[in-house]
C-alpha cells in the first residue's frame, strides 16, 4: 500500500472578518512549522479542479485554533468561497516524529487486538472532535467501535506489522 501524497495540516472552518482571514483548526503537531509567514500550503477543496498553492501572510492564534491570512485572498469575498477547504503540505515535507510517532493515515487499514490477543477488526476512520482522536473500527460483526485515542486504552502501534493493541475497558462497545 503506498503512502498518500499529502499530509493533512489544518481544515478551513470559516472566514474571520472583512479582510480574508479563515479560520483554521490545526490537524498538524507542528503547527509552529506550518502556520507562520511565508509558509506554503496547498488547498484542497470540491470547488477547485485541481488544488491551489496558498501562502501564509499572517497568523495569529484565536480559541482553538488560528487566524490565517493569506496573501492570494486580500479580502473576504475572494476566501469565503473555501470554507470548508482542506490545507495539505507533501509528503515530502512531513516532519521526522519521535521513534514511536506515526502519521495518522499509517494506522488506516491496522488491526485492533485487545492485551488478550481478541481480534476486534480493522481501523477505517479517525474522528478529530476535540480533546483526543477517535477510531472507528469495523468489526467482522456487530456494531463500529469506538476507540478513545488514549494512554489508558491504546496500549502499542506497530506501523509496520499493521497492529494495534488496546486494553479492553468497560463501556468501550
Amino acid at each position: 500500500m503506498s503512502k498518500p501524497d499529502w499530509l493533512t495540516v489544518g481544515h478551513i472552518a470559516g472566514t474571520h472578518g472583512v479582510r480574508g482571514e479563515v479560520r483554521v483548526v490545526s490537524r498538524t503537531d507542528y503547527p509552529e512549522l506550518r502556520f507562520v509567514p511565508d509558509a506554503r500550503l496547498i488547498l484542497e477543496h470540491p470547488r477547485l479542479k485541481e488544488n491551489l498553492s496558498l501562502t501564509v501572510e499572517s497568523v495569529r492564534s484565536h480559541q482553538k485554533g488560528y487566524l490565517i491570512r493569506f496573501r492570494e485572498w486580500p479580502d473576504l469575498t475572494t476566501a469565503e468561497p473555501y470554507k470548508g477547504g482542506t490545507l495539505l503540505v507533501n509528503r515530502s515535507e512531513g516532519v521526522e516524529g519521535e521513534e514511536d510517532g506515526f502519521y495518522l493515515y499509517e494506522i488506516m487499514g491496522c488491526e485492533v487486538v485487545t492485551t488478550e490477543g481478541e481480534s476486534l477488526g480493522t481501523i477505517t476512520n479517525i474522528l478529530q472532535p476535540g480533546a483526543n482522536d477517535v477510531w472507528v473500527v469495523r468489526r467482522p460483526k456487530g456494531k463500529e467501535l469506538l476507540i478513545p485515542f488514549i494512554e489508558d486504552v491504546v496500549k502499542e502501534v506497530d506501523v509496520a506489522a499493521k497492529r494495534v493493541t488496546i486494553q479492553w475497558m468497560e463501556g468501550l462497545d
